[in-house]
């Protein structure tokens, strides 16, 4: 169980925490939030470690929480470790997901499955675990992330857009339920950013956002009174329309 002396502090829940912009919000938040305690979650372990001593250099109380956030048991497990751990949780980045370019005809079943669950699915489970403990309080923030394939479609993509666009419409549902039940609901749809998923992409740097900039936007929403939500952002980079 919690202690006192952390009975103040927010409990913050980042999925997909072990590098990118992931990463990034997780230090975002051990940067600008005193005392905050981090459960970072995501299927790498050594990732996840490593990003941990970072956020503790920074003052924040970071743990590890390896899960499959697609797998429904998984995610129940890890809800329970997170509690144990550390209570109530103040806030949940839904931010895991994976990114799969196809033609839509040379998109298999299995591929189109895989690519939902990664990105849609797994926001619904985390969701489903944790945000009945913040209804209860009346008090919490809820962050997905979209994308800009999400508002946009184009060729090449479809899957992964049909999983963003059901991203984009999860959160406006969310957002209608939980109103009036003060938890706070908003949706962030980057363009192109330097991680892990545009590797290989052929874009050079200068033509995407770094991901501290993406991670920026997280904690300026955060910190804005309880009486104001921002329901959707879009982030795009200066130079180019990607």
């Amino acid at each position: 169980m919690p202690t006192r002396a952390h009975s103040r502090t927010p409990v913050v829940v980042v999925t997909g925490a072990s590098q990118g912009i992931g990463a990034a919000i997780a230090r975002a938040f051990s940067a600008e939030v005193p005392g905050v305690r981090l459960a970072l979650v995501a299927r790498s372990p050594a990732n996840l470690a490593c990003v941990a001593r970072s956020c503790a250099s920074l003052g924040a109380k970071a743990e590890v929480f390896p899960c499959d956030v697609s797998n429904e048991a998984a995610v129940a497990e890890m809800e329970g470790a997170v509690r144990r751990r550390f209570g109530a949780v103040d806030v949940l980045v839904n931010n895991a997901g994976k990114y799969f370019g196809a033609p839509l005809l040379a998109t298999s079943a299995a591929d189109f499955d895989r690519t939902l669950a990664a990105n849609l699915r797994s926001l619904f489970l985390v969701t489903k675990a944790f945000a009945p403990a913040m209804v209860r309080r009346r008090r919490g923030d809820i962050f997905n992330m979209g994308s800009i394939a999400g508002l946009i479609a184009y060729p090449g993509g479809s899957a992964y857009t049909a999983a963003k666009f059901g991203v984009a419409g999860l959160s406006k549902a969310m957002r209608a339920e939980f109103k009036d039940k003060g938890v706070r609901v908003c949706c962030v749809h980057p363009g192109a950013t330097i991680s892990p998923s545009w590797k290989g992409s052929g874009v050079p740097p200068r033509r995407m956002m770094p991901a501290e900039d993406v991670a920026r936007a997280f904690i300026a929403v955060y910190k804005m009174t309880r009486r104001t939500v921002v329901e959707e952002i879009v982030l795009r980079p200066q130079l180019g329309d990607l």
